[in-house]
């Protein structure tokens, strides 16, 4: 497989970018909203993909990294009155401590041990959650007030419940992760995970510490979980268990495979593609999900690497 120069890369990722931002003008009201939303989620399937793309871990846990950073977020703007920037914060190091500790305890584990771990903590994570409905809202969950959905810079006050203000910060945050995973899986440490993925005996031999190469793969991809709840709870406003279950987690596994495993783009292309199958079909059916089933056994016949992934394997070897 050709690998692109990194003007070549770093160009086309700029380019989906101005793209996006394009779209903001041109998109009808419905839409723009849509695209938002897809955007923050295609943040988590871009953390999942860090781990499962390149490390090549399945964890069936990842929602409650995105929750971590939801909860986090929210509470300390209803319960403590915090600021946004403050209030992201919170998110991103509660995602962060979470996937040290987990990744810490989960990584003495592999294969399919490793899924049913991370599984098992995401459960106790999203029971944890029920049990402090006090302070969570339980299944109700909680609705961040549209007050203290804020963003002061200096003199000047940006609400979040602007359509505008919200989908710019959507694609800020998707932007710099977007360009930050490109970095990070060019590197020479992106070159280690892959490594581990196709021969973790192998990379012992060479001499690297797998598991704390593994480990920090576990805190990035958490981190950039909890960054996208984070950004969900502010932007959107709503808190609730949901997010936390295990059927959650199963959904960044399924936009990565659709759009393609250790790609870059591949997350958003796979977010896109799901949220819009669901969104047509649902418009003319009651049975959506036997159409939505369908189109996936299609998609994975002929795109058996995802979308993203089979393209380059075909036709474009230069695609990160």
């Amino acid at each position: 497989m050709k690998e692109a120069s990194p003007a070549k890369a770093y160009a086309l990722h700029l380019g989906v970018i101005a793209l996006l931002f394009a779209l903001s003008f041109v998109l009808p009201e419905y839409h723009h909203g849509l695209l938002a939303r897809i955007m923050v989620l295609a943040v988590f399937a871009m953390g999942y993909n860090m781990l499962f793309g390149y490390v090549g871990l399945l964890s069936l846990g990842h929602a409650m990294f995105f929750s971590a950073g939801l909860y986090g977020a929210g509470l300390a703007v209803i319960h403590l009155g915090w600021s946004v920037p403050a209030a992201f914060a919170a998110g991103l190091a509660c995602g962060a401590a979470l996937a040290l500790i987990i990744g810490v305890l989960a990584l003495r584990t592999s294969g399919v041990a490793f899924m049913i771990v991370t599984m098992m903590f995401a459960q106790v994570f999203y029971l944890i959650i029920l049990y402090f409905a006090a302070w969570t809202g339980g299944d109700q969950g909680l609705v961040v007030p549209q007050s203290a959905r804020v963003l002061v810079l200096g003199d000047t006050s940006l609400g979040l419940t602007n359509p505008t203000v919200r989908y710019m910060s959507a694609l800020v945050l998707f932007s710099i992760v977007l360009l930050v995973t490109l970095a990070v899986v060019r590197s020479r440490y992106g070159r280690v995970l892959v490594a581990i993925r196709e021969n973790e005996e192998r990379t012992k031999m060479l001499g690297y510490d797998t598991f704390s190469n593994k480990l920090v793969a576990v805190v990035v991809s958490g981190t950039i979980c909890a960054a996208s709840g984070a950004a969900y709870a502010l932007l959107f406003g709503y808190v609730g268990s949901t997010f936390a279950s295990v059927q959650y987690s199963i959904l960044p596994l399924l936009w990565v495979l659709l759009g393609g495993a250790a790609t870059t783009l591949g997350p958003l292309i796979g977010t896109l593609f799901m949220y819009y199958v669901v969104d047509i079909t649902s418009g003319y059916t009651s049975a959506y999900l036997l159409i939505v089933g369908i189109a996936l056994i299609l998609l994975v016949l002929f795109f058996p690497k995802g979308i993203l992934g089979t393209i380059r394997q075909r036709w474009l070897g230069w695609l990160p």
